[in-house]
Parts: structure tokens; sequence; C-alpha cells
């Protein structure tokens, strides 16, 4: 894991990879509870036996948007900064669902810090996040990140 001080030492990382996260394994529990918040409970996500003859390697397969959800959880085994105030979501750009997610895959984000701009109190930094699947070639997903960390 990476550390920096302030928000402001993350403009040292620009064009740079800043690390990758622990591997985080994906279960059909959270595929379920992530559907049932969502409301988006279509087979090939919540039931097994379905997709043993209806999905390709008979699995289900976790939500694009749950994959997505994933990366400010992954992101804390990435880097931290240090003295800093509150954090938000800022969006995300480009975001390409690569390839699924089975169940009980093992995903980790691999992330590259592409602009850190100064904002009010803060910096906007804007980051490339590769979520990958263990044992596979093709990510899930590859997206724009967006977050806003404020100064304390």
């Amino acid at each position: 894991m990476i550390e920096v001080d302030r928000p402001a030492d993350m403009a040292a990382w620009v064009g740079k990879e800043i690390g990758v996260s622990d591997w985080f394994q994906i279960t059909q529990d959270h595929i379920d509870a992530f559907a049932k918040l969502t409301g988006d409970d279509l087979w090939i996500h919540v039931d097994p036996e379905r997709a043993r003859t209806g999905m390709p390697d008979g699995k289900t397969i976790a939500h694009g948007f749950f994959t997505l959800s994933l990366i400010p959880f992954l992101v804390r085994s990435v880097y931290r900064i240090v003295h800093r105030g509150h954090g938000l979501n800022y969006g995300s750009n480009k975001i390409r669902y690569v390839s699924p997610v089975q169940v009980d895959s093992r995903i980790r984000l691999r992330q590259t810090i592409l602009a850190a701009d100064p904002v009010d109190n803060g910096m906007k930094i804007t980051s490339e996040c590769v979520i990958e699947i263990e044992g596979k070639s093709r990510p899930a997903l590859v997206a724009e990140f967006l977050m806003v960390v404020y100064d304390n």
C-alpha cells in the first residue's frame, strides 16, 4: 500500500500505476444481496440451478454495476492519504465491461493515476481502474474513476 501525506501529494503519481489491491472473492451471497438491493434479479445472476445449463461454465455472473461499485472498497488496499478530510465519489468516465465475473471468482483492482487537479480545499483525482479476474487474460472492467478528496 502506498501512503501519501496530503491530497495534493497525489499529483506526484500522475501517469503512474499507484498499485494493485488485495484479491476479493465474489460469492453468490454478494450477488444475491446486490440483486435484492437493486431489483436486478435476472436469472443469470441469481439462479445457480438454471445457470448450470444455461450459462458458459454453468455459473452465475456478478452484475457489472456490482463489480464497478467495489472500486472504493478495493482502493482501500491500494493507497491511503494520511492527512485528509472527507472524500466524494465524483463519477466515472469510459466504463467498459470487458468480461463477466463468474461466481466464486477472485478479482482485484489495478489503479493508475491519470490526473490530480486542485479544487477548492482539495484535489480531484482521476484514475484508470482495471478490475482483473484471477486466471483470466482479459479484465472484468476498465473505467476512469473520479473522486474529490478534501484537505483536513
